[in-house]
């Protein structure tokens, strides 16, 4: 039997992951249930998060459903209390809610801006408070936050979005310098384009802060389909062999990295780059 001092990578392991119902963390979900962890689903859509717990059950996996709203550290914390004395550890917190508001910043309200650094980032934050503790006093685990591609380059028509992306992976890189002592692994997960509800429509519960016509909507989903998005299970499968790997930062799909290196080297060029994609897409968005 393995020693309780040392992290279980995957099988026989306990994890914990928020916003577990739906898109790239519920093909990250089945993944964790198929290399034999057992597994809290947090969210708040519960109904399909108790559907996803008793599948993975019923095919001789682990999985309870848990209703939790991750802008509430006391309940994030009571989780990771039970779940520890449930199980006698915690291997895996998988800091995965968020929501997309989308729109230029001249459609925001302060309330838009308020809403998203909630979720995404001081969900993320409450996530990484209730776990970090017990992982400090058992010796081991790893925290695995979920930011986006968004989070590494500029993302014009997203800014709130991504500056709570910029500010988990900057909170990822930090505190794994910090916690590496202490036996707690960290990792940022940086998507790119995935197929899920987010890419599109800001998930279940996001929104756009745009009207756009249907062939206005048409226009971008196409746009996103020249980036041939990556299926969700896919995503699981690449991502949970990297942290196996203690990887610190994922970039998915792979070939993204070479846009990321580009603009390390060369930020302003990125910067123009950007500029010129999103105005041609205004353009053809708004221009007839």
């Amino acid at each position: 039997m393995e020693p309780q001092g040392s992290i279980r990578v995957f099988d026989d392991a306990t994890a914990i992951v928020t916003g577990a119902a739906s898109g790239i963390v519920r093909g990250l979900v089945e993944e964790l249930a198929k290399r034999g962890c057992e597994i809290v689903l947090a969210d708040l859509q519960m109904e399909s998060a108790e559907e996803i717990a008793s599948a993975i059950n019923a095919s001789g996996g682990r999985a309870t459903a848990a209703e939790v709203d991750v802008v509430s550290f006391s309940e994030l914390e009571k989780l990771v209390t039970e779940t520890v004395r449930r199980t006698g550890r915690l291997d895996y917190m998988f800091n995965n809610a968020g929501i997309a508001i989308s729109g230029n910043v001249s459609h925001y309200s302060i309330e838009d801006w308020n809403q998203i650094l909630e979720v995404n980032l001081h969900g993320v934050i409450n996530g990484v408070q209730a776990a970090y503790q017990v992982m400090m006093n058992q010796g081991f685990g790893h925290i695995v936050n979920t930011a986006s591609f968004a989070g590494l380059v500029p993302s014009p028509g997203n800014v709130a979005y991504a500056s709570t992306k910029h500010a988990i992976v900057g909170l990822s890189n930090s505190l794994r310098a910090e916690a590496a002592m202490l036996g707690v692994r960290v990792t940022v997960l940086c998507p790119s384009f995935v197929r899920t509800a987010i890419l599109e429509d800001g998930g279940k519960f996001g929104r756009s802060l745009v009207d756009l016509s249907p062939d206005q909507k048409r226009r971008v989903l196409e746009s996103y389909e020249e980036f041939k998005p990556m299926p969700p299970n896919v995503f699981a499968a690449k991502s949970l062999d990297l942290i196996a790997k203690n990887e610190a930062i994922v970039v998915l799909p792979s070939r993204w990295k070479i846009i990321w290196l580009f603009c390390r080297l060369f930020p302003s060029r990125c910067i123009s780059i950007v500029q010129k994609k999103f105005e041609d897409m205004q353009k053809s968005l708004y221009c007839t």
